[in-house]
């Protein structure tokens, strides 16, 4: 019951937060208000989910680790981003933004970390994955809060286009391979987990795939028709269509 009011303050938080934001900043609309709340949970995530991997440990990536109980900071780390997966596939649905794609990675998100908070165990695996896949979130919601203030082709559009697909082909693709090989190799790490794990990782590969169209479009096919785009907690379309990704877990 503890872990459920938890996770119950967590997601009204966010809701609360989007709520005050829709508010108070009536002018930008829900999208804005609601990318607000996504960049605030991506640095707050990545924070708490940093700390606990590489300062308090243990690391992650190391099969001695996989499979233990979750400590502390995982808990925390975990409850803090399964309120926000509620609270933006809420928002998801509601506004009907999303395709099956994204949806799909959002209740895979939310299944494993609940499946993580009851079992008490794979916090460590989880907080590496919440690095890695939140470390790009806030160039996510900078890029288009650069595009809606009609900032984008500047200096600082160019660094942030450059800087997310860095991290996204090192840290989410690079190390998470590594990150996905070691999981699988564990005996302590029960199935499910496992099968999570590849179904997340086939996600980013698909991600990579828009990525890469999207960089390729850019640096040899010019920049293309702008459009309208929606929002998605994990990503938004790139200037030629095609996701750029990411966010959360």
């Amino acid at each position: 019951m503890f872990l459920v009011a938890m996770v119950s303050v967590s997601f009204l938080s966010w809701s609360g937060l989007y709520g005050l934001l829709s508010l108070f900043n009536r002018r930008r609309g829900p999208e804005w208000n609601c990318r607000l709340v996504t960049a605030l949970h991506g640095v707050l995530s990545f924070s708490i989910a940093s700390y606990s991997a590489f300062i308090e440990g243990p690391f992650p990536i190391s099969l001695d680790v996989l499979g233990r109980e979750s400590l502390r900071l995982h808990i925390v780390a975990m409850v803090v981003c399964l309120g926000y997966f509620l609270f933006d596939f809420s928002w998801c649905m509601a506004m009907q933004t999303e395709g099956p794609l994204m949806l799909c990675h959002h209740l895979l998100c939310i299944t494993g970390l609940i499946l993580s908070l009851s079992l008490g165990v794979c916090g460590a695996e989880l907080s590496g994955t919440i690095v890695g896949s939140e470390i790009t979130n806030p160039l996510l919601q900078l890029r288009w809060f650069l595009k809606q203030t009609n900032s984008y082709n500047s200096r600082l559009g160019a660094i942030t286009d450059f800087a997310f697909v860095f991290l996204f082909i090192t840290v989410r693709i690079g190390v998470g391979a590594w990150f996905f090989v070691v999981g699988m190799m564990s005996d302590r790490i029960m199935l499910i987990f496992k099968i999570g794990g590849a179904a997340l990782y086939l996600i980013s590969l698909i991600f990579l795939a828009q990525i890469l169209s999207f960089a390729r479009h850019k640096l040899f096919g010019g920049e293309g028709k702008s459009r309208k785009v929606p929002h998605t907690s994990n990503g938004v379309r790139l200037q030629n269509g095609t996701h750029e990704h990411i966010k959360s877990s």
